[in-house]
């Protein structure tokens, strides 16, 4: 199963068939997309999603008018070419497409997150903008974060790094539990040493989760 917001590079025929599915209005931005090779991202599995399919999206940069287009396309998983985890945090440093603003305070939360041996990725419209060239990036705009943590200190102190880092970048983004187990590492922050539930996304679904559920999850695996 393909983990979200991984990339996703597709095959002729899969973009073939994402062309011919596609409603009308977004067949030729889907077009420039394959001409351009850009990637899909892995979106959340829709309920009726078959054994042998993928559920991907095409993020558009933003309208003028702030409205951030979407095409969700499903597609036989055959027609993947090639897939790539979320941008690793040295990937997107001294990029052109990036703030100057933001250059030396995400160096410094990079060295950081090195010295205590945590894997920071990126997604979201800093990676989009990356990848892509195109302008995503707005006033305002957050940086998503993906971290992935091996131990229940690695999350603590990950966390922890976060939290203290987003004192000077918009930082946004989620921690990764096993079992694809995804919560938004602000929520988690907030819930402190409580019992309080968070919201836990799925590849296909969300639920309800404590903090103490997904600590053992995390110590077992």
């Amino acid at each position: 199963m393909y983990a979200r917001h991984s990339l996703v590079w597709l095959a002729a025929q899969g973009w073939r068939d994402a062309i011919a599915a596609a409603a009308p209005e977004h067949a030729g931005a889907l077009r420039e997309w394959q001409r351009a090779g850009h990637p899909c991202i892995v979106r959340r599995r829709d309920a009726d999603t078959g054994a042998g399919q993928v559920c991907l999206g095409v993020a558009l940069p933003p309208e003028a008018d702030g409205r951030k287009p979407r095409i969700a396309l499903r597609l036989n998983a055959a027609d993947v070419a090639r897939t790539w985890p979320p941008l690793p945090l040295a990937a997107v440093l001294d990029m052109p497409a990036l703030p100057a603003a933001w250059q030396a305070p995400l160096a410094a939360l990079l060295d950081d997150a090195q010295d205590a041996g945590i894997e920071l990725r990126v997604y979201g419209s800093v990676a989009l903008q990356v990848l892509t060239g195109l302008a995503y990036l707005r006033d305002g705009s957050d940086i998503d974060i993906l971290f992935q943590p091996a131990s229940t200190a690695q999350l603590r102190d990950g966390v922890a790094l976060l939290a203290r880092h987003a004192a000077q970048l918009p930082l946004d983004g989620e921690i990764v539990f096993p079992s694809a187990q995804a919560v938004a590492w602000k929520e988690w922050h907030a819930a402190g040493a409580s019992q309080a539930r968070v919201l836990a996304k799925l590849a296909d679904s969300v639920r309800l989760a404590t903090r103490d559920e997904l600590c053992a999850a995390l110590e077992a695996s």
